[in-house]
């Protein structure tokens, strides 16, 4: 890169975020870190910010934050999520709402509150999802049902800046051995999740291709599809 690029991500402080972070920061990206416990990256391009994207004036706040550092941002990852499994019967309304709290209405207020540093034919917003938006999956039905809120969010949000010629990017993996799992007592088959290193490239492919290439959904799983 000949000048300095900005990415903000959410949901940096483990996971897919942390690993998001780390890799545009080897690409030469100024990264702006939003996370609730903040995140122990150690890099002189790395901005943490503390922000609880449920709270619309905590993301209000932030974005103030973020003026300080720069006046665009060329790419925007939406990734902070949560999930649990439970079978609808037995999870509570305060799990539903938590849901749809963190991972679509957060999603709207950044997104919201983001039109003062699009660049026009250049910002790139790129949505991490799940293949649990396109297709409903047993025991998951609050973190399915706050998935496929988000893209239908994100697929409205693209007609309404098209005029801007912002890019949008959809991924929807499948199940990827993050802590989340790995800590989990679900008997899934481990062999047949996709991996970390799977998702990056997936996502560097995404994020280093060329501005007039389009990924608008982004569906893929391992090979062997525990997730069909």
């Amino acid at each position: 890169m000949n000048e300095k690029q900005f990415a903000l991500i959410t949901g940096t402080s483990s996971g897919l975020g942390f690993e998001m972070a780390q890799s545009l920061l080897d690409l030469g990206f100024v990264v702006i870190g939003i996370s609730r416990r903040g995140t122990a990256i150690d890099h002189p391009d790395f901005i943490d910010i503390l922000c609880d994207i449920r709270e619309e004036s905590a993301v209000e706040e932030m974005y103030e934050l973020v003026a300080n550092h720069c006046e665009r941002l060329h790419l925007i990852i939406l990734n902070a999520a949560i999930f649990e499994m439970t079978p609808l019967v037995e999870t509570s309304t305060k799990e539903f709402n938590d849901h749809l709290a963190t991972n679509t209405l957060g999603a709207f207020h950044i997104l919201k509150h983001a039109s003062d540093f699009i660049i026009e034919d250049h910002t790139h917003i790129v949505t991490i999802s799940s293949i649990a938006s396109k297709k409903g999956l047993a025991n998951i039905a609050a973190y399915s049902a706050s998935k496929f809120a988000l893209n239908g969010m994100i697929e409205s949000l693209r007609e309404e800046w098209a005029h801007l010629g912002v890019r949008f990017s959809t991924l929807m993996p499948g199940a990827i051995l993050t802590p989340i799992w790995e800590a989990s007592e679900d008997d899934l088959p481990r062999e047949e999740m996709l991996v970390i290193e799977d998702f990056m490239h997936v996502f560097n492919m995404i994020v280093t291709s060329p501005a007039q290439i389009q990924f608008p959904e982004v569906v893929f799983l391992h090979k062997k599809g525990i997730l069909k």
